[in-house]
């Protein structure tokens, strides 16, 4: 059992790879990032044997499958280079928080991806081996008072989906010479990524991981 102290530490590090807020709804106003030459071709989402992480209610494969590829094209098919790219993702696991005590002792909704992308015109996969990538509801008043009570699923996974492809988005900025442009600075590094993973799919073996390493200091 956590104690409270490590708790709250805990539910800190998940904050830090939140944005601030839940994407917002695409609109016609919503601003593009520069993608170069980046236009969106096949959009393939496989929520296939997911984990269900063990806090979370309970969704189909195929709505959750519906939600993201809906998101990733109100996103990604505003664009309109000249070079067609595929990108293709796997839901590893997802979390929809249900009911809890609120604040501290409450999980947050999360979306752990692999996510791989090719270039068209070249027939290549340009990703060496998949990006995980982890994905929460971002900090908000409903995510405050518990998101499991505040929200139904369906809306959990909504701004999930949302928050998903705007994290794809900026994965493909922090790698832009694959469409001609200059990359940006990456705001959270793989072995982030896959730590918060880690928590989601096997808490027990996280405590375990950081017992260890507390106890090596």
């Amino acid at each position: 059992m956590l104690s409270f102290t490590r708790r709250a530490v805990f539910g800190l590090s998940l904050l830090a790879l939140t944005a601030c807020s839940d994407a917002k709804v695409i609109t016609e106003d919503t601003p593009l990032v520069d993608l170069g030459d980046f236009a969106f071709g096949h959009n393939v989402v496989v929520a296939t044997d997911a984990t269900k992480a063990p806090f979370s209610r309970t969704e189909s494969e195929e709505n959750i499958e519906v939600a993201i590829k809906d998101a990733m094209q109100a996103r990604f098919g505003r664009y309109d280079g000249d070079k067609l790219y595929h990108i293709g993702i796997k839901v590893d696991a997802y979390g929809l928080a249900a009911p809890g005590i609120p604040v501290l002792f409450t999980p947050k909704s999360v979306l752990v991806l692999s996510v791989n992308i090719w270039d068209d015109s070249k027939g290549v996969k340009l990703t060496e081996k998949p990006k995980l990538l982890t994905v929460f509801e971002g900090a908000s008043g409903a995510t405050l008072v518990g998101s499991g009570i505040a929200r139904t699923k369906e809306e959990q996974l909504e701004i999930l989906s949302r928050n998903a492809a705007l994290k794809v988005e900026r994965w493909l900025q922090e790698n832009g010479q694959w469409f001609g442009i200059e990359p940006i600075a990456s705001d959270s590094s793989d072995a982030d990524e896959a730590k918060a993973a880690l928590e989601v799919l096997a808490p027990e073996a996280a405590e375990e991981a950081a017992q260890q390493a507390t106890n090596s200091n």
